[in-house]
């Protein structure tokens, strides 16, 4: 009797064994169908040579992103303006101060002052918000504040 229970038992198992078997083999084909291979390892092979390439693209475009973040620093970023009266006895601000910077503080200050005879503009180099040539006026100054 007891040899009979066994038998059983192993029977059962072995039916267990040929579901789980079936339903792998059938995921196994649902997988392979998929694709134009024949073989997992093709499959496989071909994810990895996939992620390989993307790897290095990633790669590369994270080269040409750093060259372009230094490259932006040199272009204008900031722009403060000044509007200010130089001269106490006329009335109102036609006068101002316009500044044309970069990341790093660098680039230009124009100065348009307007007077009876006539609008003069001058114009200064500015290195690290400073004057590179010449000292910068208050407005100047206060214009360069702005811009940040």
């Amino acid at each position: 009797m007891t040899i009979y229970a066994v038998i059983f038992i192993i029977i059962i198992w072995l039916g267990v064994l040929t579901g789980l078997i079936l339903r792998i083999k059938a995921h196994y084909n649902n997988l392979i169908s998929n694709t134009k291979k024949h073989k997992i390892d093709e499959i496989l092979d071909e994810l990895l040579m996939i992620d390989k390439k993307t790897s290095q693209e990633l790669e590369m475009v994270k080269k040409e992103l750093r060259q372009e973040i230094k490259i932006s620093t040199l272009h204008i970023q900031k722009v403060g303006l000044v509007r200010f009266n130089p001269f106490e006895k006329t009335g109102g601000e036609k006068s101002f101060v316009i500044t044309f910077l970069n990341y790093e503080n660098s680039g230009i200050v124009i100065n348009f002052m307007h007077t009876r005879d006539g609008l003069r503009v001058y114009s200064k180099k500015v290195k690290n918000g400073k004057g590179e040539e010449f000292d910068l006026s208050e407005e100047e100054k206060r214009a360069i504040e702005k811009s940040n």
